[in-house]
């Protein structure tokens, strides 16, 4: 009787996935048919109204109070309203991934959602150029899918690492699209670390976002505070020996964005002259800090990044 339960739950949960699967996937199909602007504006609203209503806004306020113990409380409620605006526009653009990126290299005076400054330009086409591999960290700020796009739209060899969703058709249809858009992408799947290895041997350039808690990771300080982040950047880049740059998609008005990409980031290093683990991830955390602390509502603080 126990088996025969056991065998009707999953599939059931097999039914409810793929109904909550297909459903999921008519919606963001729908969505792209609406304007990006209107959506975007609408998704933000939306947002900010029903986002005080779930348990991950009490998170997001108790890291904000640690992380700012200057600002006051109308403050920090200021912040949370922008955290759960830049969520749903989020959702909404990603509804519309193969539209936004319209800046024109041939044409930058031509007006465009993206604003590049001229050195993150110069630092982009080093990249392309200098037919080396490299690692590229991002945190969840802004719209933190757009800088794959832009590798894949001007033919970098990229490879990003991503997570996959627990629903399958909602994941088979993600997969086309970045597919699409964005180049190579690697689920994080216990061949990841083989597949990462192979596109840096090959030269690629190689994304991933480092920002959240990792249980098995390195102690590094995020605001002053002691938490835990995946060294695999760390130890990739002392395998193979390949520079290290941060990128972020900054939110403007308007609905537009700015790219940026950081000089190269220099690792610690141990007495040997290795790099060391920790001390390459805290740097790397202290540019993530300084990225937050520039706009703390692009930040995604729902998640506990702290335990």
């Amino acid at each position: 009787m126990g088996s025969v339960k056991r065998r009707l739950r999953r599939s059931l949960k097999r039914a409810g996935d793929a109904t909550a699967g297909a459903l999921a996937v008519g919606l963001l199909r729908s969505l792209h048919r609406v304007p990006f602007d209107t959506l975007a504006n609408g998704a933000g609203w939306f947002m900010r109204a029903i986002g005080p209503l779930f348990r991950e806004n009490r998170i997001a306020r108790a890291q904000l109070t640690a992380a700012f113990p200057e600002k006051s409380p109308a403050e920090i409620e200021r912040i949370l309203s922008g955290v759960w605006d830049n969520l749903g526009r989020m959702g909404a653009e990603f509804a519309h991934l193969d539209r936004l990126w319209d800046w024109d290299a041939e044409h930058p005076e031509r007006p465009s959602r993206i604003e590049l400054a001229q050195p993150t330009i110069d630092r982009f086409v080093n990249l392309l150029n200098d037919g080396k591999p490299a690692l590229i960290f991002a945190a969840h700020l802004g719209n933190w899918e757009l800088p794959a796009i832009c590798a894949a739209t001007y033919k970098l060899d990229s490879a990003v690492l991503y997570r996959r969703p627990n629903i399958k058709a909602l994941d088979d249809w993600i997969t086309q699209t970045r597919a699409t858009h964005m180049g190579e992408i690697i689920s994080t799947s216990l061949d990841a670390p083989v597949k990462i290895a192979d596109a840096l041997t090959r030269g690629a350039h190689v994304g991933m976002l480092v920002d959240q808690y990792y249980v098995r990771g390195v102690e590094v300080t995020f605001f002053g505070r002691k938490t835990n982040a995946n060294p695999l950047l760390a130890r990739l880049a002392r395998h193979f020996n390949c520079p290290i740059h941060g990128t972020r998609i900054v939110r403007l008005p308007g609905n537009r964005f700015r790219a940026e990409l950081t000089d190269e980031i220099q690792p610690a290093r141990d007495a040997n002259g290795e790099i060391d683990i920790a001390g390459t991830m805290q740097a790397i955390t202290n540019v993530i800090e300084g990225w937050v602390r520039e706009h703390p509502e692009q930040w995604l603080w729902l998640h506990r990044r702290w335990r």
